[in-house]
């Protein structure tokens, strides 16, 4: 074993942060896949473009109006 910066110690930690890395590698790719997904949705439906305008900007029409229900936190 040796004491400089390539030692048994330091490479472990390098490949316990190379597999923490890809593990955050693959979370978000995989969120670009979902959001890549939802956007196409978006564009071209424009029954789920209302409908998350509705749920997400609480967007309504000229003749609507909105109640919102908000529920006490049991963490107080």
């Amino acid at each position: 074993m040796f004491f400089d910066q390539n030692n048994l110690l330091s490479q472990w930690q390098y490949a316990a942060e190379l597999k923490k890395l890809q593990k955050e590698k693959e979370y978000y790719t995989q969120q670009i896949r979902q959001t890549k997904k939802e956007l196409e949705e978006l564009t071209t439906n424009p029954k789920s473009l209302e409908k998350f305008a509705r749920e997400k900007y609480l967007m309504k029409k000229e003749n609507e109006d909105i109640f919102l229900f908000v529920t006490a936190s049991k963490n107080k």
